[in-house]
């Protein structure tokens, strides 16, 4: 039996970030702050950091980006925080996606946490959120 080897999209990091960005408002995700921490962080080199109305919006959210993701050939490494949905956090390699509930994501403030990182332009829709 052939294997068929896995083909993954050849998106830069930035159209990566600007594609999840958009799917993540198109679902009502608020709040959307990109971080660049190439050079800063070991793991990756963008943080896309998102707010979600309650529990199942985050799980919805994480659900749809594996969905679209798939759908789309986007590099999907891991997800963790999935049940509780408090904090869900999802590694596309290059860029690592946040999901919070509003209380969780002032506890551990990221933003505060990677103040020297640059942060990046969203598309137009997530800008305001």
């Amino acid at each position: 039996m052939i294997e068929k080897e896995k083909t993954h999209s050849l998106l830069d990091r930035s159209e990566k970030l600007e594609l999840l960005a958009r799917w993540l408002t198109e679902k009502q995700a608020s709040k959307l702050v990109a971080l660049d921490v190439e050079g800063l962080c070991p793991i990756t080199e963008t943080l896309l950091v998102v707010t979600a109305r309650g529990v199942r919006h985050a799980q919805g959210l994480a659900d749809m980006l594996l969905d679209r993701s798939s759908e789309d050939n986007i590099e999907y490494l891991g997800m963790e925080g999935y049940k509780g949905g408090a904090w869900i956090l999802m590694d596309f390699n290059d860029v690592v996606v946040h999901i919070f509930q509003e209380e969780h994501r002032a506890l551990y403030n990221l933003e505060g946490l990677w103040a020297e990182a640059k942060v990046m332009p969203l598309p137009e829709d997530g800008e305001d959120q």
